[in-house]
């Protein structure tokens, strides 16, 4: 399976929150500084996020990520990241998350024991719904958590780019 270089690139995460090691680093400031050649927005680190033109239009990826979200998200976490009885609200979550945290979280699972309660995050890693769109979901959660991107189907979003077509295409074994 072709998954994107920066999921590859935090297999160390994975190691890390999987073994409860806690991030000392707090997640940066989500401006988008910087696109890549495929459309995608990212933050002076270098971590994905979201991007509102002065015309309200949310960037593709991040209402990619809205829509991912709520294909395979939200059954859980509940709608806009918004929580539910079963699982946080990952609006939440990504205040304090890394982009490497959300990762290593996402690609290998979690499991919380308390004296009341046992929560379980399923490991995703090998879920191509999710992990070919990781990158948009952790901007869709980000501008979430930060109120920027609103509860709902975002109104207007900017038009896919072809080169992500071709990415999707590849990341999910359709070329």
């Amino acid at each position: 399976m072709l998954i994107s270089s920066r999921v590859r690139a935090f297999s160390f995460a994975l190691l890390i929150s999987s073994a409860g090691v806690a991030w000392a680093e707090a997640p940066s400031d989500p401006a988008a500084v910087k696109q890549d050649d495929l459309g995608k927005w990212f933050d002076a680190k270098g971590d994905p996020t979201y991007k509102i033109e002065s015309d309200g239009k949310l960037d593709w990826f991040s209402y990619s990520g809205f829509r991912r979200y709520h294909s395979e998200c939200h059954v859980c976490h509940g709608p806009d990241g918004e929580g539910s009885s079963y699982a946080p609200a990952l609006k939440n979550s990504l205040k304090t998350l890394t982009y490497a945290e959300f990762v290593g979280i996402v690609v290998g699972g979690r499991r919380n024991v308390t004296s009341s309660q046992e929560n379980v995050m399923p490991a995703f890693g090998d879920n191509k719904n999710v992990m070919c769109y990781l990158d948009d979901i952790y901007a869709y959660l980000r501008g979430r958590s930060t109120e920027s991107i609103a509860r709902g189907r975002p109104a207007g979003h900017v038009e896919k780019p072809e080169k992500a077509t071709e990415a999707e295409k590849a990341c999910l074994g359709l070329q």
